[in-house]
């Protein structure tokens, strides 16, 4: 893995169950939220199994679009892009009412001192959504962050585990849920709540993180000792298959890998691969946020993507001084504060 287009290549790739399932699904696909992290190779994995498929299908990514490149780089795909306001009445009406929908949209970093807007984004936008697109089936993009810590021996909370989120965020996550929840019920809109934690790819997320501390001999804080984490183009396929598997009542799906990823053991496989020792601080604590995604694995089967090759990819990703996102996870952060 050595440049953006490999990479992009690798995240949108789409699997032979994600192309069959395209030639079954009736209607077109929106994604609102498409101009996150996530957003571009969900869509340009869709273009490409509807292709594969050989039916005709549009594929419309919404966002604000605060970088007009990312919207020439979706067209050149053969994404339809529409910039959006979701938040704005009138932008939000004047969408089309499009039959599939995937909700990327939400707001947790900056949360801290600007709590009013996480909470109409995250919880009094979705029953806007839900007026509007009342005859769409829905794959809400939720988070592992309602869930209370897990000891590593339990291996993490199932969709059966009370929430218990920490901080405004979590808690504003769990409203979107509920908010979703209720005009599923009264409006009978199939969903499915799509409990993410974490996504990585070589240009962000927790392995690139740790990578990065070992190479530069950063201090690697053990407080927050396990995570989970799935390659982001496997995360991407599941959240599309998702949209087979919308029901009333709601259906919730935890997404990550199998693993309970010890930080200590990730930091010295870097370590290995670079000929450096990592320098660590504090013990591991007893809990951390843990997901459980054995119901979705059973539904779409193990991530095609190893752990050791997303180690590998990301060793090389950041041997290479490849292009990096610079947006922190704050996967260490255990009080909520976003």
């Amino acid at each position: 893995m050595e440049t953006t287009d490999q990479l992009m290549e690798k995240l949108s790739e789409p699997s032979a169950d994600l192309i069959e399932m395209m030639k079954t699904l009736d209607g077109d696909i929106m994604i609102l939220g498409v101009g996150g992290k996530m957003g571009p190779s969900l869509a340009i994995k869709a273009v490409r199994a509807i292709r594969e498929a050989e039916v005709e299908k549009k594929v419309i990514g919404v966002s604000r679009f605060s970088d007009p490149n990312s919207i020439d780089e979706l067209e050149s795909f053969g994404v339809e892009t529409i910039k959006a306001d979701l938040m704005n009445e009138s932008s939000l009406n004047s969408l089309p009412k499009i039959k599939n929908i995937i909700y990327m949209a939400g707001k947790k970093f900056g949360t801290n001192n600007n709590e009013s807007f996480t909470w109409a984004m995250n919880s009094y936008l979705p029953g806007r959504i839900c007026n509007h697109f009342s005859s769409s089936r829905i794959v809400a993009f939720s988070s592992g962050n309602i869930y209370p810590f897990m000891s590593p021996q339990s291996g993490g909370a199932n969709e059966d585990t009370p929430p218990e989120p920490i901080g405004e965020y979590a808690q504003s996550c769990l409203g979107r849920e509920r908010i979703f929840e209720y005009f599923s019920i009264i409006n009978q809109i199939p969903m499915v709540f799509f409990r993410l934690n974490y996504a990585v790819e070589t240009r962000y997320g927790v392995c690139l993180e740790i990578a990065q501390n070992v190479l530069n001999e950063r201090p690697i804080d053990l407080t927050t000792g396990f995570v989970n984490v799935i390659w982001q183009g496997d995360a991407n396929d599941q959240a599309l298959r998702s949209l087979e598997y919308c029901s009333t009542p709601v259906k919730r799906l935890n997404i990550t890998g199998p693993e309970v990823v010890s930080i200590r053991w990730l930091a010295t496989q870097f370590g290995n691969r670079f000929n450096k020792e990592p320098v660590f601080i504090n013990e591991e604590a007893n809990s951390t946020l843990l997901n459980n995604a054995s119901l979705s694995h059973k539904l779409f089967g193990y991530p095609s993507v190893s752990l050791k090759q997303i180690i590998d990819w990301t060793a090389d990703w950041v041997l290479g001084e490849g292009i990096v996102l610079n947006k922190p996870t704050h996967f260490q952060e255990r009080k909520g504060s976003f």
